[in-house]
């Protein structure tokens, strides 16, 4: 009976979705590794930040696999626990064990946590804390769904949002906040909220961006903001997406060749390893290495949201939204920092820049999909383990 379950539950993984995240993670690593190609230890096949890719991916995807076997409603019953972790770990920021990058002393986004010699293992909780706000937003949205555009519940759905928001404000990490932001937004559409609350929230930012201009933006950002309105006047701020450019301009319809990226390969583009990365694509594979790859996140998204509709019950499909929105917003800023079009404010390409924490938290989601996808294949949860804490919130 046990080895017929075992056999059910493996053929019922979406191996179609977690082959594309595979792909997409093996391109990253690929990239990755020629954007550090040339600072590499000598006698390395594989620069640190390109190894720590490819132990994260293989962890992620292990870590997938086993939440896809726990049902997603138990997850979402153990809401409370997903908050606490993960605001937690964002105040632990606040403390002295937040640290900050060397060019942004105000930006406490990571938590040092191991080190020995020259290695040191670093965490990013707002990494877990979108983990934990779509499974948290998922359940409040479930549980008002009934009188969804009330004014009481959009109210409390917004505070709900804020705390997130704010706590990344506070650690000076506005690229996330923008994320949840996004995130929040496109949950609350999904859902259906009413038209109305849109458009007064964008008139409510539109009459607080002065306070937002000068409160909360610092120096840099405004500057950021500034540099792609007068890039001759800002030339400093403007120096890593210009070279971002240049290099995919080399790049052109086909692409240098892999390694033979001249930008790429002479360090000329900064952070060329995390937001920079859609560049080394860009020169190095070209116009249609770069569509080749937002056709991949476009199956992504597709992918998850069919499974999600297909589910038991609107919670999962609010899971797999919010999944879907937080890979797609990124994914989105990412490349509008790349292109000019947007300000550079620290956000990562999912799968394909660098950073152990980012590639791992991104599994969990994967594997909260995966669970979704599970449920909707007519797989009986009383075979399992965890049964009896499943509940249905329908």
């Amino acid at each position: 009976m046990k080895g017929q379950t075992l056999k059910k539950a493996v053929k019922e993984t979406d191996w179609l979705f977690m082959g594309l995240c595979f792909l997409l993670s093996v391109f990253g690593i690929l990239m990755v590794a020629s954007a550090t190609y040339r600072t590499r230890d000598d006698g390395a096949l594989l620069s640190r930040d390109a190894l720590v890719m490819v132990l994260a991916t293989a962890l992620g995807m292990a870590v997938a696999l086993v939440i896809s076997f726990i049902d997603y409603d138990l997850i979402l019953k153990l809401w409370p626990v997903w908050a606490l972790g993960s605001v937690g770990l964002m105040l632990l920021l606040l403390t002295p064990l937040g640290v900050a990058p060397d060019a942004r002393s105000d930006a406490r986004s990571w938590l040092k946590v191991f080190g020995l010699g020259s290695y040191t293992l670093y965490l990013q909780p707002s990494e877990i804390l979108k983990i934990g706000f779509i499974i948290t937003f998922s359940v409040h949205l479930n549980r008002v769904r009934h009188d969804l555009s009330s004014f009481r519940n959009v109210l409390l759905l917004a505070l709900h949002a804020a705390i997130p928001i704010g706590l990344v404000v506070v650690t000076g990490d506005m690229g996330s906040a923008l994320i949840f932001a996004l995130m929040f937004i496109g949950m609350m559409f999904v859902a259906g909220v009413s038209w109305g609350y849109f458009a007064a929230g964008l008139l409510l930012v539109g009459a607080a961006s002065p306070i937002i201009w000068y409160r909360v933006f610092d120096d840099i950002q405004r500057n950021r903001i500034l540099a792609l309105l007068k890039p001759d006047d800002y030339p400093k701020e403007i120096y890593q997406q210009r070279q971002a450019m240049h290099a995919m301009q080399n790049g052109g319809l086909f692409g240098t060749g892999y390694l033979h990226g001249d930008f790429t390969q002479s360090n000329s583009i900064p952070e060329s390893q995390n937001d920079m990365i859609f560049s080394v694509i860009g020169e190095e594979f070209g116009f249609l290495g770069a569509l080749a790859l937002l056709v991949l996140f476009a199956l992504f998204a597709l992918r998850v949201v069919q499974n999600g509709k297909r589910a038991r019950n609107f919670s999962a499909l609010m899971l797999s939204y919010g999944i879907m929105f937080m890979v797609m917003a990124q994914v989105v800023v990412n490349i509008g920092m790349c292109t000019q079009m947007l300000p550079v404010i620290g956000i990562t390409l999912p799968f394909i820049s660098a950073g152990g924490s980012s590639v791992i938290c991104l599994y969990l989601a994967v594997g909260l999909a995966l669970s979704v996808y599970r449920s909707s294949q007519g797989i009986r949860y009383d075979d399992y383990r965890y049964a009896r804490l499943a509940v249905n919130y329908d």
